[in-house]
């Protein structure tokens, strides 16, 4: 990865991070994203790394999306890769009962602000040679689960972003892959799982049992798959939902 650059959105979270600290250790340029201005300055000081630059900004905003976007260029001449990573969970509630409100919020994030990503990464990517993007979606991209509306509708939508904009981008060298994560040991899983309702350790307990490995996953094991859709190992796979579950859905 030397001399090569990647931008990962919701960089200040656990998956995102795992992946930048994995890029940082190949030796990638990384720029991480994300709204949370004090989580990036501590990874930036903890790291103590020339190569690391950190961006707050909110993906659902088109003005700052061309800002992570210029930043990059200009720190590290060309985008090579991206994570389009940056998402929320919502809340846990049945569909009669859900607030439009809490619907769009979700959307913003997990759709809008992955459509905004591909299009002005893309267009900076066409201009120099093309590059390897993947989107985060989930194992809620490939089924349902009851009370759980926003989320599941978002990374079932973000799989058609990623179909499409693989077919428009190889003309462009451009490739384009999801990956699905399934039960990560992570905040967002926490957040989840509090609002199932019930005792949360049987919640969680439930939830492990529908993964044949019998565990959660950590996120290094999501860093090792996107890694491998970025590099130039996968330089012939596009289009592609890559599954990491343990395999829940198998």
């Amino acid at each position: 990865m030397t001399n090569k650059s990647i931008i990962i959105t919701g960089g200040a979270g656990e998956i995102g991070w795992a992946t930048a600290q994995k890029f940082l250790e190949a030796g990638a340029k990384v720029l991480i994203v994300d709204l949370d201005e004090n989580k990036l300055k501590e990874l930036q000081s903890t790291t103590k790394s020339d190569s690391l630059e950190i961006c707050v900004a909110d993906v659902t905003k088109e003005e700052d999306v061309k800002k992570y976007v210029k930043l990059a260029e200009d720190k590290f001449g060309k985008i090579d890769m991206f994570f389009n990573n940056a998402g929320i969970e919502g809340v846990v509630t049945p569909i009669t009962e859900l607030p439009l409100e809490k619907f769009n919020q979700v959307q913003q994030v997990n759709v809008q602000g992955v459509f905004l990503g591909m299009k002005h990464v893309m267009n900076s990517m066409k201009n120099t040679g093309g590059g390897s993007i993947v989107i985060t979606s989930s194992v809620a991209g490939l089924q349902g689960m009851p009370g759980m509306t926003p989320y599941i509708t978002s990374k079932h939508a973000v799989i058609g972003i990623m179909r499409t904009a693989a077919l428009e981008g190889a003309k462009m060298k451009i490739r384009v892959n999801t990956v699905h994560p399934g039960v990560v040991d992570s905040r967002m899983m926490d957040s989840l799982e509090k609002g199932m309702g019930g005792d949360q350790e049987q919640v969680k307990e439930g939830l492990r049992q529908q993964v044949p490995l019998e565990r959660y996953a950590q996120e290094e094991e999501i860093a090792d798959t996107v890694f491998f859709l970025l590099s130039e190992q996968a330089r012939y796979t596009t289009g592609a939902t890559y599954v990491v579950d343990g395999g829940m859905t198998a």
